[in-house]
């Protein structure tokens, strides 16, 4: 199966899903803009529409949707729009990218259940939008806490 999430810097957010039991592998890339092919310099001058996004394949045995889900809203600050931290811009929005009608319903109904719990003061702006093509980011981005000897980066 395959999920596909944005949650700022996708350096982070891929250290953070790519050791988790049932997670097959993660890549790095672009998703949900208008540009094809694109590559980091473009996607990072803001008018690509891409969000940089990790792409991951799991297997459902052993790690659910809803638990990716859970990682997801943990690492990152879903109340801020289009940045994370100090990186800023369209392409470090918070979205899920949805394969099916299933991880839709489920990413609606955490969403909502994450906004009603009184966790955030402010209204959550993650995107939830039908998966898109995917552009793998170039080989220097992929893995790249793991090539740099480092653990991760603290996104929240």
């Amino acid at each position: 199966m395959k999920a596909t999430f944005g949650a700022g810097c996708f350096w982070g957010v891929e250290a953070a899903f790519m050791n988790l039991k049932g997670v097959e592998s993660t890549t790095v890339g672009y998703m949900g803009g208008k540009t094809k092919n694109p590559s980091y310099e473009e996607v990072c001058t803001d008018r690509t529409g891409h969000a940089e996004v990790v792409q991951i394949e799991y297997n459902p045995e052993l790690i659910s949707y809803k638990e990716l889900l859970d990682v997801f809203w943990y690492i990152h600050d879903p109340t801020q729009k289009n940045r994370q931290g100090v990186d800023i811009g369209t392409q470090y929005r918070s979205v899920i990218f949805y394969h099916d009608e299933i991880q839709k319903k489920t990413a609606d109904e955490s969403k909502e259940i994450l906004q009603n719990s009184g966790k955030y003061k402010n209204k959550i702006e993650t995107e939830i939008k039908p998966a898109e093509t995917f552009y793998r980011a170039e080989e220097y981005h992929q893995k790249y806490f793991e090539k740099h000897g480092m653990k991760g980066c603290r996104i929240k």
